[in-house]
């Protein structure tokens, strides 16, 4: 007699939670969790926050809750969390700033490498690689060439110093070979107004503030600096296709204090890849013009030593600085 599929699934569970030095996370979380986010509402970081917070709340039975504690570009909320006891209750919203950060700021008192277990990736959003209709190129291609046949000459508006767009642009530069003069902003809203108004040729800006303007075909999309192309926009191609090795964008996910058991990381990695591969949630990221990052702990950890590496690189290399 062949046994149910769900018959053999229950026989594994429960020889790998006997099995020697491998514990269920039973009775956790026992109150409200506590998701942190270094930046003011409405942002990326935060709006990464709230969209997983009601899955888990569902899920978990117990309440986790988006607090927002910016300042230090990030750092006064990792340093939050790399202080608080280990026990799952206080967990951080992270991205590409916390990776940047742990090179862009040479007197931190902790190391987010180290003092922070990444517990779960949640989704990546492009750059897209665009421009002003009025600057002679529509492709990656041309756009290098235009660049190299005239050195400083293209204007990048750019979020801010330190931030995943900056230090994109720097890496593009990096690896293109190209001049270009960086414009910095406050912020994507101000770069994007004086590229609509034509005072700037480009940016490099993430997808969810620009879409809208590129489908109304008020700037023009040349390049998506993930290395598939986006749904949202998927005539685009990859930058990679022209400069070999790019990748940029931003990226989202939860961490932990270092010392957290591992049950409860991997219970929290489980649940949060639940939710990636619902149809539902899938359908929200990708209108945000996301790549869902579904995967375990340990290459979730693995991509953010890359991205920390990548960035190290990137930064040293180009002399960024926080002022």
């Amino acid at each position: 007699m062949r046994l149910p599929r769900r018959h053999f699934l229950r026989i594994a569970l429960a020889t790998i939670a006997s099995a020697p030095g491998i514990a269920v996370a039973e009775g956790y979380p026992t109150k409200g969790v506590r998701l942190l986010v270094g930046f003011p509402a409405g942002g990326p970081v935060d709006i990464a926050g709230r969209f997983i917070a009601p899955w888990l709340s569902q899920r978990l039975s117990h309440p986790f809750s988006v607090e927002n504690q910016p300042g230090e570009s990030g750092n006064a909320a990792t340093r939050s969390v790399v202080k608080a006891e280990p026990d799952g209750h206080t967990l951080l919203v992270c991205g590409p700033v916390n990776a940047i950060n742990t090179t862009l700021f040479k007197d931190l008192d902790f190391d987010f490498g180290s003092d922070i277990t990444p517990v779960a990736g949640l989704y990546r959003v492009p750059l897209v690689i665009e421009v002003h209709p009025s600057v002679p190129v529509r492709t990656l291609s041309e756009f290098v060439a235009f660049a190299k046949a005239n050195p400083g000459k293209l204007k990048v508006g750019f979020a801010g110093r330190g931030t995943p767009q900056h230090v994109g642009i720097e890496l593009f530069k990096i690896l293109a070979g190209v001049d270009l003069t960086l414009v910095p902003y406050l912020g994507s809203t101000p770069a994007l107004s004086d590229l609509l108004a034509g005072n700037i040729h480009a940016m490099f800006d993430p997808m969810p503030s620009s879409i809208a303007h590129l489908k109304r075909g008020e700037l023009v999309p040349i390049a998506v600096t993930t290395l598939s192309r986006s749904a949202n926009l998927p005539e685009v191609p990859v930058a990679a296709d022209t400069v070999t090795g790019y990748e940029a964008g931003s990226w989202f996910g939860i961490g932990a204090p270092r010392a957290t058991p591992k049950d409860i990381v991997q219970l929290l990695n489980n649940e949060v890849n639940a939710a990636l591969m619902d149809p539902g949630t899938k359908a929200r990221i990708a209108d945000l013009g996301g790549d869902v990052m579904v995967g375990s702990q340990a290459e979730f950890q693995k991509f953010v030593a890359h991205e920390t590496q990548k960035y190290a690189d990137v930064i040293r290399l180009a002399g960024i600085s926080p002022k």
